[in-house]
């Protein structure tokens, strides 16, 4: 069974089941299905979307709520980095990073 990685990170680590911490940032470990979206495994994880201020996806900025992102210089993973449709489909082996608001600043 194919697995992705979420990355947690600030206060948001001590809300969710993680699998194991690494420095600075909690880990879940993930089984996916082929086909499943983030939507989905955030479902099923029990991760409310709206305790996000911004998610990575393989290191490129996927979505967020800082209205100056698009301009801060970040590769992003889709055109709009503002859209909060979590129906991206994850393959093995992708790395997801969450941060709430806590650490809204520190993703600028």
């Amino acid at each position: 069974m194919s697995t992705i990685q979420i990355n947690v990170y600030g206060k948001l680590r001590k809300k969710y089941p993680l699998t194991r911490e690494v420095g600075t940032r909690g880990i879940i470990e993930v089984p996916i299905e082929e086909g499943e979206t983030l939507e989905s495994v955030f479902n099923r994880v029990g991760i409310r979307p709206e305790e996000l201020y911004t998610i990575f996806l393989n290191s490129k900025l996927l979505t967020t709520k800082n209205s100056m992102a698009e301009h801060l210089g970040y590769q992003q993973y889709c055109e709009d980095c503002h859209n909060w449709d979590l129906c991206v489909k994850l393959k093995e082996g992708d790395k997801v990073a969450i941060f709430g608001f806590d650490m809204a600043n520190l993703v600028i």
